[in-house]
């Protein structure tokens, strides 16, 4: 994986004004040193979202989330660490330099894609306005879409639509004005030149003619590849004349399987709640987007890949599947729900097996948004669609038909990570499948090696695993790791002792080495983020290694880590003698870890000892003796008292 150089995240934060970041997303008013405006992370009429330049972070009072310019970009666009800050660098013109050796792309690398990136655009750009103009292609091309797709203009200029004719439209001319080398022309897929020519207009034919051209955008809205329609205007003599679509070929910024096409509109209202939903072609989705499925997605015209699931369960885990619904389209079905389970995606069918051939781009086209609810309200489940395309008359099959059903569905159960899952899911099958369930769960067993328990117990024995750490001592620990985090400034932090030096050391960074050499690690409960960012940091300070406050992304390891500290920079309070705070809280360690500790000795002498095996009592008082004496003792951060 990439490493972008420490050095250049800092100068990425000093050279970008956290207002500029947020202020593309959220309407800010000034409130007083600070800037304010509802929160674009949950639907709220009172302004709770509150971001300060000084301190270059941002922070919502509704939901506790909190963070710098790279963590904004993170949540509002869906996008990875290293793809924000890319994203921030290209936005603001800030370079981007990369850890010799991570696995980032070189020099010569980057500035390929960048080429590359660029010449798609202006070749979408050129495309589209050859649609737009008057002539043979854009006349013939705008009847097509209009009249015989029905599709509107508008969502021609949305979605950029573009033409070619015959002769390629003048794109070669275009690209070659610009100045773009040889190497980016070569591997941009959209021009065939001659072996060993230079790139000209005599040498350069382009790859897609007399063809309806549909730009492909990966997830950040990037032009990077085009769908290609067949036409009455594609040449004869046209290599691909005979497939009604034809893509780019792969090249440095485009592989099919890693891309979905509509991926990077349909994420931003995903993110709302809205499901994404899956057809099998770009104009099947461009016809849901146009009838109000603003969450419609398609493949690049290839089966569907893991990756392209991956990316999906990145921005939201429930997915509806609309393919057709003959033969292929269950075909199809079967095929990526088994994938869908992998990915820990929850899946719907929107077309259940046995129905007669429907396609979305004809079906929404003549009822519009009305089939699509109809559609949701009538959706199947993993195990009806499945059983129902694997086994259409359970009523009236064999034995033996019910068994390699069942062994098929099996198979697919098997691809959820959940045991929960693949119990309740097997329960279902053999419903379907009429079939008898303990026997069902009997072959399950025999083929996995797993044991199936009821569905009920399993799942309690999945929220008892899920909840807490059995065993564990110090009351409460396991119930504070499996809670949702929740960062709401010191109040929020109640006794708490471990955000208290977090804070501190934050606010107050003179105090860090005093409490390192004051505060025992044992004492730290490393069971929560606070107690292992506590220790991370004090052991910074004890070997004089601490980076300063603004420099802390190389100590960060989690997005939680990220969050909290977000969270303690932002709170700024007023505290009139900070080493009477670090001494109370390094009490408060001290005596929930000692105390403990002493119950069970006076638990032991109550009983009296005795019987083999009993400790000495008279050990366990001398042990009692300088626990207290540890108790009692005073707390001195050197240097400060």
């Amino acid at each position: 994986m990439p490493v972008i150089k420490p050095t250049c995240l800092r100068d990425l934060k000093l050279r970008i004004n956290i207002v500029d970041v947020v202020g593309r997303v959220v309407t800010l008013r000034k409130a007083g040193s600070q800037f304010k405006g509802l929160s674009p992370f949950t639907q709220e009429k009172t302004p709770s979202f509150y971001v300060s330049p000084d301190k270059g972070f941002y922070k919502c009072f509704s939901t506790g989330k909190a963070g710098d310019i790279i963590t904004f970009v993170r949540e509002t666009e869906q996008l990875t660490f290293t793809e924000a800050v890319e994203t921030l660098g290209k936005r603001f013109g800030v370079p981007i330099e990369y850890e010799e050796g991570s696995g980032g792309p070189s020099r010569e690398e980057r500035s390929l894609r960048q080429e590359l990136f660029d010449l798609h655009d202006l070749a979408a750009e050129h495309l589209h306005q050859v649609f737009r103009e008057k002539g043979p292609a854009g006349d013939y091309m705008r009847e097509y879409w209009t009249e015989r797709r029905r599709f509107s203009m508008e969502l021609a200029d949305e979605f950029r639509i573009g033409a070619t004719d015959a002769q390629g439209s003048g794109l070669a001319a275009a690209v070659l004005k610009k100045g773009f080398s040889e190497d980016a022309i070569r591997q941009s897929s959209l021009f065939y030149v001659r072996d060993g020519a230079l790139p000209t207009l005599g040498t350069m034919r382009p790859r897609f003619r007399g063809r309806l051209m549909i730009p492909i955008r990966d997830h950040q809205g990037r032009v990077v590849a085009f769908t290609a329609r067949q036409t009455d205007l594609t040449p004869k003599d046209d290599p691909s004349h005979e497939a009604k679509y034809v893509n780019s070929s792969e090249t440095p910024i485009f592989t099919k399987g890693h891309l979905l096409f509509n991926l990077d509109r349909a994420r931003q209202h995903a993110k709302d709640g809205h499901p994404f939903v899956m057809v099998e072609g770009q104009l099947d989705a461009l016809r849901s987007w146009s009838v109000g499925i603003k969450t419609a997605i398609a493949p690049q015209g290839t089966a569907i890949t893991e990756q392209q699931l991956h990316l999906l369960r990145r921005y939201h885990s429930q997915v509806e599947c609309f393919f057709d619904g003959d033969k292929a389209g269950r075909a199809a079905a079967l095929r990526f729900l088994p994938m869908a389970l992998k990915a820990g995606l929850e899946v719907r069918f929107l077309a259940a097996a046995g129905d007669a051939k429907i396609d979305p781009d004809v079906l929404f086209l003549e009822r519009g948004l009305a089939a699509y609810e109809d559609l949701r309200g009538s959706a199947l489940g993993p195990m009806a669609f499945a059983c129902r395309a694997i086994l259409p008359d359970a009523v009236h099959a064999s034995a033996e038909q019910k068994a390699r059903a069942a062994q098929e569905v099996r198979g697919i159960v098997n691809h959820a990570e959940s045991h929960v899952v693949r119990a309740a899911f097997l329960k279902e099958a053999a419903v379907f499948l009429r079939v008898d369930e303990a026997a069902l769960l009997h072959d399950a067993a025999a083929h996995t090696g797993e044991r199936f328990r009821p569905v009920a117990a399993a799942t309690a024995a999945s929220r008892a695993g899920e909840g807490g750490v059995s065993g564990s001592s110090g009351g409460g620990s396991g119930a504070a790791i499996a809670a949702a985090p929740s960062f709401g400034g010191m109040q929020a932090f109640g006794h708490n002792p471990e955000h208290h030096l977090l804070w501190l050391c934050l606010h107050f960074e003179q105090f860090g080495p005093s409490i390192s050499i004051s505060l025992p690690h044992e004492w730290i409960d490393s069971t929560h983020t606070a107690g292992i960012l506590l220790n991370r940091f004090l052991a910074e300070f004890e070997h004089g290694e601490w980076p300063g406050r603004d420099h802390l992304d190389g100590l960060l390891e989690t997005d939680e880590e990220r969050a909290m500290v977000a969270s303690l920079l932002f709170d700024s309070m007023e505290v009139d003698d900070p080493s009477k705070v670090a001494i109370e809280a390094i009490q408060k360690l001290r005596a929930r870890s000692i105390e403990p500790r002493l119950r069970q000795i006076d638990v032991a002498l109550a009983a009296g000892g005795g019987g083999e095996g009993a400790a000495d009592p008279i050990a366990l008082i001398r042990e009692r003796t300088d626990l207290q004496r540890q108790l009692r003792a005073p707390i001195i951060l050197v240097g400060h008292q």
